[in-house]
């Protein structure tokens, strides 16, 4: 007897989405989305080193500020682009104004970032309405 509220299995993440399995458009690895972050967070450490003492709260608020910003206005965070991912909604549309701040905000926390679904979107993605994809080949 199958349980109705559990969601159908996929052969691949994104698949239930319509993503594609491979290539431009496909759910974004964890290689890429580790690199991206380590990016960004150099980033925002090498700020607050410079301006702030290194203080671990100016690391916290560059991070969020920066990231949410470039997420806004490019579709994805420096660290992002440059290991060739953007976010999306769901629906394929640019993530819009608030959805970059609730996303990074919860990246912060850590927690909702380490919980992840069949298509390995971790909650930060699942509660903000977004999708982080590769749009470049290989």
């Amino acid at each position: 007897m199958s349980n109705s509220s559990t969601a159908p299995e996929s052969a691949y993440p994104g698949q239930r989405l319509g993503l594609p399995e491979e290539g431009p458009g496909s759910i974004a690895s964890y290689g890429r989305r580790i690199v991206g972050l380590m990016i960004d967070w150099g980033l925002a450490c090498l700020l607050s080193w410079q301006f702030f003492d290194y203080h671990p709260a100016a690391i916290m608020v560059l991070f969020v500020v920066i990231t949410a910003l470039t997420i806004t206005l490019f579709g994805g965070s420096i660290g992002h682009l440059l290991c060739g991912m953007r976010l999306n909604t769901i629906a394929g549309k640019a993530p819009g104004w608030w959805r970059p701040w609730i996303r990074q905000t919860l990246v912060v926390v850590v927690v909702p970032a380490l919980i992840t679904d069949q298509d390995q979107r971790g909650a930060h993605d699942v509660l903000s309405g977004l999708v982080l994809r590769r749009y470049i080949a290989e």
